[in-house]
């Protein structure tokens, strides 16, 4: 297969696309204040081809904040687009849409995967369609675009999930999910007073959750939503964990990114060595793979935020990028690994 990245720092649409012919597929990423106007340029400059897109930064080798970028895939893959309307209520009421796109699509063992954009509602979303893609052996990622619309071949949404099928005729593909946290072990806590529907906790072991982050970490309350870039908390699962990312602080308590229930039991994580954490993927990549194609992310605003703050954001994806010369991706607000609604990660699909 042949995926091509095109961006315009500036938002011009023509010179993102400038080399790409024949696309079977196409992601675009756009600002807020073009995405629509973009959104119908792209489905007339490409009339036909699937597409999907949302409000949101991408990268390859540089970042494009505030332009448009389009990913296309060109050769040697079968694609179908469509959408999950009405998300946040019923993201179910339309799977059948998913399901006749599968049935189009014919996925063989291990060499399809979804890639989808979502306005919230995620993890309620990946539940909807996980029966279906894992009966047919299908793997997902993607995330949370920027609060606003997303669009599915030419037409705009407010509250759906968008996705792209695409079965890589010449191999495999393959998801991955990094985490570059890990569980400070002196620390648990049951959390309570929670409020599902707002991601939201009250209390940690019976006290305001505001003031034991605080009290815990030696923070003042106005630190609270820079500190979560280095001290998120984590809810441990099996030999897996769920990064929660704080939010904001909502009177006594603390509204997160991802839903906290009651009786959950919490740890605080820290920082692990990321440049060491970014080898062991690229390691991991390259144990399952001996030839690569492309490869496309999504890795979380706070991670971009870290990572730029640092000054080693160009450098991880240096060492992203030796894996493929087609490697691009976008920054999400929330990030999807098969069923898994997680945060502050970096996901991706590798494709032989």
């Amino acid at each position: 297969m042949k995926q091509i990245f095109g961006m315009s720092s500036t938002g011009n649409l023509s010179e993102a696309v400038r080399g790409i012919v024949n696309p079977k597929g196409l992601i675009m990423f756009s600002s807020e204040k073009n995405f629509e106007r973009h959104v119908q340029e792209l489905a007339q400059m490409f009339p036909g081809v699937p597409s999907i897109g949302c409000i949101a930064m991408s990268y390859s080798t540089s970042v494009c904040e505030e332009g448009v970028s389009v990913t296309a895939f060109t050769e040697g893959v079968e694609i179908a687009a469509n959408v999950l309307p009405n998300v946040s209520v019923k993201p179910a009421e339309h799977i059948k849409n998913l399901a006749d796109d599968i049935s189009k699509i014919r996925p063989g063992r291990d060499n399809t995967v979804l890639i989808d954009l979502c306005s919230g509602n995620d993890a309620v979303a990946l539940t909807s369609m996980n029966s279906l893609l894992k009966k047919n052996s299908i793997s997902l990622m993607g995330g949370t675009g920027a609060p606003g619309k997303l669009s599915a071949n030419g037409i705009c949404y407010e509250d759906a999930l968008v996705y792209m099928i695409i079965k890589n005729l010449g191999g495999k593909v393959k998801v991955y999910k990094e985490n570059i946290y890990k569980p400070m072990d002196q620390y648990r806590f049951v959390a309570s007073k929670t409020d599902r529907s707002k991601y939201y906790m009250g209390e940690l072991d019976g006290k305001p959750a505001k003031n034991v982050y605080i009290n815990t970490l030696g923070i003042k309350e106005s630190d609270i939503q820079t500190q979560t870039f280095k001290n998120p908390f984590g809810k441990i699962v099996g030999d897996d964990i769920r990064i929660i990312s704080i939010k904001e602080v909502s009177g006594n308590g603390l509204c997160c990114f991802r839903q906290v229930n009651d009786s959950d039991v919490l740890t605080l994580l820290e920082l692990k060595d990321y440049r060491q954490v970014a080898q062991e993927t690229v390691d991991s990549i390259r144990a399952d793979f001996s030839s690569i194609s492309a490869m496309f992310s999504v890795n979380c605003l706070f991670r971009y935020i870290l990572f730029n703050d640092n000054g080693i954001w160009n450098d991880y994806h240096r060492s992203l990028s030796q894996l493929s010369s087609s490697y691009c991706g976008f920054v999400g607000y929330g990030e999807h690994y098969n069923n898994q609604f997680v945060n502050q990660t970096m996901t991706c699909v590798v494709f032989e």
